[in-house]
């Protein structure tokens, strides 16, 4: 194997070993280098060779035409049965006539047109009885469907044995119409000719046991199969690979900073006041969780923990109780928010949580980037002055400016709004702090497995005793006139007995989408007229004979600071009967005193964010209800996700419908970054098996070797994944 050049150094996605880091433009040329970046973004060889085909095609086997949709880039495999070339009746820019050639193909029910301008030598090359690979952007002319100028492969070959002929089978590949699944084909071969042999990352034992192919052996098979089998056979020892490779980084990540020396912070008079001062016992989860953060907090190493639980759990006490552990000794506290209005909420409940005396000493402060000049210089002096030992902010706090005495502990709120080098970041702020983060989305195990395989994690499952379960209706277009009526007619009575109600869209103003919202789109495709929005739903409320007397308010992201936190504050003091909004309100929002919730259009929702929605509600002594309204009919899938919130309010069966409806992108969040790159050939909700097993073989491989000295092929390809000083860690003796 050639010496690797020096611009080759580093690994797209930390997978591949060897030769697979061989810079692209050195293994195809810079021009077809460049057109692989533009159309995957690939840079090296492996992420080519990771390129994996979406099917495979058999050439004596025909493709179903009648299943293409209209739009699709799509590669076929059909025989042709007629051709004809005839004049437009028009010219072409140099003046000549215009030609077209048309050919007809077929899988023996159904047909497809495919349509050639001025390509003469396409009759030498297509007559009828020839089958081929066509690739083209599926359209219509004429009412009927067609491929025009498509990249086309023929199968006839001279001299070949018919049998192995028909045998043969051909990956077929997500394409572009600059790159059709022949030339990545091609270049695929070409790359892995060049390859050479690779090391294994996967260890002989582990191999062996789980029955697995080589590496090398996979990409061969998986690109050059000799049967359909074969590649599947490839393919699953490549999703194997991914997995091991992932759980091993993620379980040395979480090695390392269990390792970390950090200062014991332990629990003393603060949080004993705190509890005595308590107007309510803990449930047996929030205690059980507070004792396994108690326990990390006075260890003398860092502690990285995830506290999920249901919506209205009892998770923020957790932390505030964390926090006056860390206080104790005066260590400080930050609380990293994704939203100023959550960040603010989150403020007012600490304030009122701890008191008017434990809150004077304790001193909590707001940090945003939309507070006033001088309200920001006040708050940054207070943090540097070790002043405030509670810090809430959002992404302000990893500002240069922010500079804290003795950071001891970091809380995320909902961490999958974050990037890893966010928290990181807030991390470098202190000399190793514990890390406590918090999410009200259920996680399912194999998600928690692949995206917080590094955290500990804890579950609060119980809710605080009292609370009268939420009711949650839908209310469809099944539904008669009256019952829709009925719906706002509910709200203004609860407005009337003294309560409040919050109404959610998932638009801003008429066509204007909330940002993070899917596209508009029903089951069959076809965009709606219009999604309910926050905008008009103000101004309809506000005219509503029920509500006359009813003060309306509207808060949604695209509002100021001021203005959000503004709103916000009345809603809490009561002064707002209906507050209509977007997602803003998702998490967070603690209004003891709202009573219903009403979500238009709530099929554009997913399971989990309805879940989260809903649990704005019923937070107090009065009972919550939930009215999900939808155009869905029912038995559409959009339909059975709205059904399915409306059928139970357990949370972590809602998150598991979530992850079978929807991708683990969706599910997991934004891409997070920081080393940590997104499933590839992975899907958590097909491919569990694999990722459980995976991560046993990488505890059992990490527990006899911790430093991976004898696994040379699989610690460099974790160390390419590694955070830098945790790979500094690793390699430390």
């Amino acid at each position: 194997m050639t010496d690797r050049p020096a611009d080759d150094a580093g690994v797209s996605d930390g997978a591949v070993p060897d030769g697979l880091e061989r810079s692209l433009r050195n293994a195809v040329g810079q021009k077809t280098a460049d057109r692989l970046r533009r159309a995957f973004g690939y840079e090296r060889v492996g992420d080519l060779v990771m390129h994996v085909p979406r099917r495979y095609v058999t050439r004596g086997e025909l493709t179903d035409l009648s299943e293409l949709q209209v739009g699709d880039h799509v590669t076929v495999v059909a025989e042709v049965r007629g051709i004809d070339t005839r004049e437009t009746g028009k010219r072409d820019r140099r003046g000549r006539p215009l030609k077209v050639t048309t050919v007809d193909i077929s899988d023996g029910t159904d047909t497809l047109q495919l349509t050639f301008f001025n390509s003469p030598w396409i009759t030498t090359e297509l007559h009828p009885g020839v089958t081929g690979m066509f690739s083209g952007t599926v359209s219509v002319f004429r009412d009927r469907r067609q491929l025009t100028h498509p990249e086309y492969e023929t199968f006839a070959e001279e001299g070949a044995d018919p049998t192995a002929w028909a045998a043969e089978v051909i990956p077929i590949y997500p394409a572009t119409a600059t790159l059709p699944s022949k030339d990545i084909r091609a270049l695929i071969r070409q790359v892995l000719s060049d390859l050479g042999p690779i090391a294994d990352p996967v260890p002989d034992d582990v191999r062996r046991e789980h029955r697995l192919l080589p590496l090398r052996a996979a990409l061969d098979r998986l690109h050059a199969p000799d049967s359909e089998e074969s590649g599947r056979i490839a393919m699953h020892t490549l999703r194997w690979h991914e997995a091991f490779l992932l759980e091993t980084y993620l379980l040395a990540t979480r090695a390392w900073m269990q390792s970390l020396p950090s200062t014991p912070r332990h629990a003393g008079a603060l949080l004993a006041r705190l509890d005595a001062s308590l107007p309510y016992e803990l449930t047996p989860d929030q205690r059980a969780v507070g004792d396994e953060v108690q326990a990390d907090l006075s260890s003398r190493t860092s502690m990285h923990r995830l506290v999920q639980g249901e919506v209205g759990s009892g998770k923020t006490l957790v932390a505030i109780r964390a926090m006056l552990a860390v206080a104790e000794s005066g260590g400080q506290t930050a609380l990293l928010a994704p939203t100023e209005v959550l960040a603010s909420q989150h403020l007012r409940s600490i304030v009122a949580t701890l008191g008017p005396d434990l809150a004077a000493e304790l001193h909590p402060v707001l940090l945003t980037g939309q507070m006033p000049a001088a309200e920001q210089r006040r708050a940054l002096l207070a943090i540097a002055a070790g002043q405030s030992r509670i810090v809430v902010g959002t992404h302000a706090l990893l500002s240069d400016r922010v500079q804290f005495v003795d950071l001891g502990l970091v809380v995320i709120d909902e961490q999958h709004r974050f990037g890893v080098e966010q928290r990181e970041t807030l991390r470098q702020k202190g000399v190793a702090p514990h890390t406590l983060v918090l999410t009200a989305t259920p996680i399912p195990r194999t998600i928690a497995m692949t995206a917080f395989g590094d955290l500990d994690v804890s579950t609060i499952r119980t809710l605080p005793p009292g609370r009268t379960p939420i009711q949650t209706h839908v209310v469809g277009p099944e539904a008669p006139p009256a019952v829709g009526q009925r719906v706002w007619h509910r709200v203004a009575e609860e407005v009337a007995k003294g309560r409040q109600a919050f109404v959610v869209c998932p638009a801003i103003a008429p066509g204007d989408v909330e940002r993070g919202m899917p596209e508009a789109e029903d089951a069959e495709g076809a965009v709606p007229a219009a999604l309910a929005d926050v905008e008009t739903w103000t101004r309809l409320l506000r005219t509503h004979p029920g509500l006359q007397t009813t003060r309306v308010e509207s808060l949604t992201g695209a509002m100021s600071a001021d203005e959000k936190d503004a709103v916000m504050r009345a809603v809490v003091a009561g002064e707002v009967g209906v507050l209509v909004a977007t997602t803003v309100i998702e998490v967070g929002v603690d209004v003891p005193n709202a009573t219903t919730m009403v979500v238009n259009d709530a099929d554009r929702f997913g399971v989990s964010q309805l879940h989260q929605l809903r649990g704005r509600v019923g937070r107090g002594a009065h009972p919550g209800l939930c009215l999900l309204r939808t155009d869905a009919e029912e038995g559409t899938l959009a339909r059975e996700r709205v059904d399915a919130v409306a059928a139970t309010l357990d949370g972590f069966a809602l998150a598991e419908i979530d992850l079978e409806h929807r991708r683990e992108g969706d599910v997991l969040g934004t891409t997070q970054s920081g080393g940590r790159s997104s499933l590839r050939l992975l899907r958590v909700t097909r491919d569990r098996a694999v990722i459980e097993a995976a991560r046993d073989a990488a505890l059992g491989v990490l527990a006899a070797d911790p430093r991976l000295e004898r696994h040379a092929a699989l610690r460099l390809a974790v160390h390419r994944r590694l955070d830098p000083d945790a790979r500094a860690a690793l390699t430390s003796a």
